[in-house]
């Protein structure tokens, strides 16, 4: 990983902070519906396991669900400033959507999330192919990525927050990476209103590693009309440049005098119809902070809920994806495009084929971290 494969000490120290031990893995779960948890059966697997629901509530009312298929988010449930909750986060009512290839609805993506290239790297002098499942090109992590494998599952309680704590060991030879890589994931509802998304790895060989969550915002409350007049800041001063299959052509060009510029306030449909050949946004963001320290990457208002979530992370690149390719249909959920956006923290895409990026290879003996904190207010 380079400088970045152990720098997040700031963010784990904040995150650490706020669950009130010293590391995730010490936590011990309470009994069900203690301090805001409860768990149930959300459904079962094709193959028969049970799919376990966790609805973690904080002292506000604030509501986060969660499960350990694909360490998903199912939902958030957020007041407006009338006081009033909707879930402000895309996806399906039962298992069985989630269960069916979908848009990645609130799944942890890995173990590379975005693309790759024709699906080939090389690492240390040996060549490896991968998945291709979007074209000629491998996307989050192939045909069976972490978005579709059961995770364990130990919730989380503490006098600061509620959540669950996920983990999964990913094979050697999975979907064509090498080494065993063992990750967790741990999904955190704050009392003071704040999700926290931290994500851990160690691997026995040198691999690529790239892990984001994809969730869908819509902050007036899913299936309420699209996301256009959603005001968005992104801090950064470039995007990442794309060829066919938006693959990174390796240069960072400046976003000042083009549809990509939201370093200060703008609508996100003000200058959507200017992008060309594509419908929407779906373009890499470099952003400011470069050095892993915990840093805002974007802010997002809602006018008319008046709700508005700031999101900070370690990460040194943000996705923006406004839904493009909802279509309506049941495999996106019955949503149509600009439904949500998705805010991706995460490193560049193609990572292992560009040396001139920040590197993803987390070899044996480094440990991957990264944090992203959903900050949740209302005006």
């Amino acid at each position: 990983m380079g400088n970045r494969g152990i720098f997040c000490a700031i963010g784990m120290a904040v995150l650490f902070s706020i669950l009130g031990c010293s590391d995730p893995a010490t936590l011990e779960s309470g009994e069900e519906g203690i301090m805001g948890l409860k768990q149930s059966v959300f459904g079962k697997t094709v193959d028969g396991r049970d799919v376990q629901l966790f609805e973690c509530t904080n002292r506000n009312g604030i509501v986060l669900k969660l499960s350990d298929y694909g360490a998903t988010v199912l939902a958030l449930e957020l007041p407006d400033r009338a006081g009033k909750n909707a879930n402000v986060l895309l996806g399906f009512p039962s298992l069985a959507g989630y269960l069916d290839r979908h848009p990645y609805f609130g799944s942890t993506v890995g173990r590379f999330c975005n693309r790759i290239g024709e699906g080939i790297f090389s690492l240390d002098g040996v060549s490896y192919s991968l998945a291709k499942n979007d074209g000629e090109n491998h996307l989050h992590g192939g045909i069976v990525g972490f978005d579709r494998v059961m995770w364990a599952a130990e919730p989380l309680e503490t006098e600061t927050g509620v959540g669950v704590s996920f983990r999964y060991s990913s094979k050697d030879g999975e979907e064509g990476y090498p080494g065993n890589l063992d990750v967790t994931a741990v999904y955190v509802l704050s009392h003071d209103n704040e999700l926290h998304i931290e994500f851990r790895a160690s691997a026995d060989r040198a691999t690529p590693v790239n892990l984001t969550n994809h969730a869908y915002w819509n902050l007036a409350g899913e299936g309420h009309g699209t996301i256009l007049d959603h005001e968005l800041q992104i801090e950064a001063d470039g995007y990442l440049a794309v060829g066919p299959g938006l693959i990174p052509t390796g240069e960072i060009m400046p976003v000042e005098g083009t549809p990509l510029d939201f370093s200060r306030s703008m609508t996100i449909g003000s200058r959507i119809g200017e992008l060309g050949d594509m419908v929407g946004y779906d373009h890499c963001y470099a952003l400011r902070s470069q050095d892993g320290s915990l840093s805002l990457a974007a802010r997002v208002k809602d006018s008319g809920s008046g709700r508005v979530m700031e999101v900070l992370t370690t990460q040194p690149g943000i996705q923006l994806y406004t839904g493009n390719f909802l279509d309506g249909s049941n495999g996106t959920g019955g949503y149509n495009r600009y439904a949500a956006f998705c805010l991706e923290t995460q490193h560049y895409p193609d990572s292992p084929n560009k040396p001139e990026f920040p590197s993803t290879i987390l070899r044996p003996g480094e440990e991957f971290r990264e944090l992203t904190v959903h900050r949740f207010l209302v005006e």
